[in-house]
């Protein structure tokens, strides 16, 4: 009772910790049964071309929010200054700034998208969707001082309600308007909720206008190496729609981005820990200070990774089967892509935990080195393996290009003392196991898969 005590009470970095953790599993639980139950309606409301159409809408607001990141949010967690009111309302003006420009930037680039993927609709969709890029500049940096604390309780309630809402409000328009107006128009409904609760129900006091010289200066000089770490970001994490938007037809890009969607719940819970826990961790204990240090960090690497590598394993041994009890049969095949490519992410879920490390000292010099080899492998791992082997040579080709990546983390990783061999080599014996075993049962759709999108 005095271990529960202490880790749901105690104020220790463990303590805290361990709540964080505890707190964004289970809101990342919940949030992908509500992606799950609202995909499943949404299918049923719309058509695959919607979802096609949708995943390139999103490819260009997540492009310019990444090809504008100054990396304000971990700028705040990592600065001596993150809780100054002058250094978090300079970065709100900032913030604010960007979000007009990157608007502005949405509906100028919605003629030329329109072009580039024979899409007319582009043209009207984009400007409507970066709506949301121009609202969420206005959300108040208390969202950055409940992460940089390790204060997760409030904020997860906020985020599962702001979520909920949004997909109730999608629903209904999907009802209504049955067209692709109704997926366009959730993400400004999801920034201008998101900006109402944050500002009502967060703790801390409201943000307003400010440029002070020093903040600036700080936030400029950290965001110089964030800037092209984020643009490398954006390529490695869009780069399959980017290209396989070209080679497929829109009803089968609509197919993979369901697959996509059931396949990337482990990597995406990976990728939250690791944005809100791990950069305190790195920041208040680092590895290289003490070997207690570095023993913690490996418990919690551990974990993390295992965690992780159950979760693959489930949706890669159980894709096409949970494909075929939750779509229509347009889908089949979105089952054996969830299969290869839960798979293809394992070689990133190995290496995820490294990511931060860099972030985390202040040295995104070579946090950006890293993330320019992955977006670069990515990129050659895509094209090499579409051109040879049609969907199903793309999807190895992303698993490929993780593994050649892993030269240049374990070069960052043993730079602050943070690679672990030990974490690595027993992770990569259970991969080859978990492979082995999912690919044997469900080789029969990854044959299919083979056949019927060769290009």
């Amino acid at each position: 009772m005095r271990l529960l005590s202490k880790f749901s009470h105690g104020t220790s970095l463990e303590a805290r910790a361990a709540r964080s953790l505890s707190l964004t599993v289970a809101s990342f639980g919940t949030s992908q049964l509500i992606r799950l139950a609202s995909n499943l309606i949404l299918t049923r409301l719309l058509f695959p071309e919607a979802f096609g159409l949708m995943a390139l809408v999103m490819v260009v607001l997540i492009g310019l929010g990444q090809f504008s990141d100054m990396g304000i949010s971990p700028a705040i967690m990592q600065s001596r200054r993150g809780d100054d009111p002058d250094f978090l309302n300079t970065a709100w003006t900032i913030q604010i700034i960007r979000g007009v420009c990157l608007w502005l930037m949405t509906a100028a680039l919605a003629w030329p998208m329109a072009q580039l993927y024979g899409e007319p609709a582009l043209v009207g969709l984009l400007p409507v969707a970066g709506l949301s890029l121009l609202i969420d500049g206005f959300k108040t940096t208390r969202l950055e001082t409940a992460q940089r604390h390790l204060k997760l309780g409030r904020l997860t309630i906020l985020d599962l309600c702001v979520q909920s809402l949004t997909v109730f409000f999608t629903i209904v328009l999907a009802w209504w308007y049955k067209s692709v107006w109704a997926l366009v128009m959730g993400p400004a409904i999801s920034a201008l909720l998101s900006v109402v609760f944050y500002a009502l129900f967060l703790e801390g006091a409201g943000n307003r206008f400010r440029w002070e010289r020093a903040a600036r200066q700080e936030l400029i000089n950290f965001g110089k190496w964030i800037l092209p770490a984020t643009i490398c970001g954006f390529v490695l994490s869009q780069s399959d729609k980017l290209i396989l938007g070209k080679y497929l037809s829109l009803d089968q890009f609509g197919v993979y981005s369901i697959g996509f969607f059931l396949a990337s719940f482990p990597i995406l819970l990976g990728h939250m820990v690791n944005r809100r826990i791990l950069i305190p961790i790195y920041r208040e204990k680092p590895p290289h200070e003490s070997v207690e240090n570095f023993m913690a960090l490996r418990r919690m690497r551990m974990a993390m990774t295992g965690g992780l590598m159950v979760l693959v394993a489930g949706f890669s041994a159980a894709g096409v089967w949970l494909v075929s009890l939750l779509y229509d049969p347009r889908y089949y095949d979105a089952g054996a892509i969830v299969t290869v490519l839960a798979i293809m992410h394992i070689p990133h879920i190995i290496i995820l935990t490294y990511d931060q490390a860099a972030v985390a000292t202040g040295d995104t010099r070579r946090f950006f080195i890293m993330a320019f080899a992955k977006a670069m492998f990515m990129v050659a791992g895509l094209i090499v393996g579409v051109e040879y082997a049609g969907l199903l040579g793309a999807l190895i080709g992303q698993g490929a290009a993780m593994v050649a990546t892993y030269p240049v983390v374990v070069w960052l990783a043993r730079r602050i003392g943070a690679w672990d061999p030990l974490h690595d080599i027993l992770f990569v014996g259970i991969a080859l196991l978990i492979t082995a075993s999912c690919f044997w049962l469900n080789w029969a759709a990854i044959l299919d898969l083979w056949h019927e999108y060769q290009i």
